[in-house]
């Protein structure tokens, strides 16, 4: 039997504390998640309190997603905790998710749902056993705490972004507009982590707005054998429509002249 035929999770993280993700991965081991059928992939940042350079969250997330065998992939800090959910609970969940949407790509334990709507289920410095919504949640970002990545559904972190914010709003991004799905799932766990707004996440956010701006744009698509306008905005279908159609026009009188041209080179 091949190593990849035999595990169900590869668990993926960021590491700059040996201590800490020693501590995270006793309690998934202890909660489940054995090395029968799971593997565990880091990348070793321990380095950066030497003054070292670190692996970026979307460079590095990228990295154990290429290297994960295992067909669900659990990206995940190296300061959460397995508590009273387990191996058995997310197997569950998962599986009632996929009855649900069997087009799903991302889950988490926190996102957001809508603008000023986060659902949640987790312990943290905010309080324990928080629970806010119903569950499974379909969501437009998961927080990156802890995430499932759905590897079949071959979506990735964007290459011109880096640091350590968004990339979970990232992914979500990324799967809807491949026709995937992200949710925020009954799965319980506590994080000792604290979040950090300062400038580093002021400059992550402007730069997540202004690759996300630009890869939204407004687009005039030429294949080889069509012409259209691709856009966001919402406008009458009959602009649209004389939108497409003139410039349609405009691109067949192009190839017309183009092949015309080419006629003209031609040697008998």
């Amino acid at each position: 039997m091949s190593v990849m035929s035999r595990l169900t999770y590869t668990i993926g993280t960021l590491v700059t504390s040996e201590a800490q993700y020693a501590d995270m991965r006793r309690t998934f081991a202890d909660n489940g998640f054995g090395d029968d059928d799971c593997e565990y992939l880091h990348i070793d940042n321990t380095g950066a309190a030497r003054g070292k350079p670190q692996t970026d969250a979307y460079a590095g997330l990228n990295d154990l997603l290429d290297r994960a065998q295992a067909p669900l992939v659990i990206l995940c800090h190296q300061d959460v905790l397995l508590r009273s959910d387990g191996r058995a609970v997310l197997d569950r969940r998962l599986a009632e998710l996929n009855d649900i949407d069997p087009h799903w790509a991302v889950v988490g334990n926190a996102g957001g749902a809508d603008v000023r709507s986060i659902v949640r289920v987790i312990s943290d410095k905010h309080g324990a056993n928080q629970r806010v919504g119903t569950f499974p949640h379909k969501v437009m970002s998961v927080d990156e705490n802890f995430m499932v990545v759905r590897r079949a559904a071959r979506i990735g972190f964007s290459r011109d972004l880096a640091g350590f914010h968004l990339y979970g709003a990232d992914i979500c991004l990324a799967a809807d507009i491949m026709g995937y799905s992200a949710y925020v799932i009954d799965f319980h766990l506590e994080h000792l982590g604290a979040s950090a707004m300062g400038p580093a996440f002021e400059a992550a956010e402007q730069a997540f707005r202004a690759k996300w701006r630009r890869a939204l744009r407004d687009r005039r698509m030429q294949t080889t054998c069509t012409y259209m306008f691709v856009t966001g905005r919402s406008e009458p279908p009959a602009i649209t429509h004389w939108r497409e159609q003139s410039h349609l026009r405009l691109a067949r009188i192009g190839i017309s002249l183009a092949k015309r041209a080419a006629r003209g080179k031609q040697v008998p």
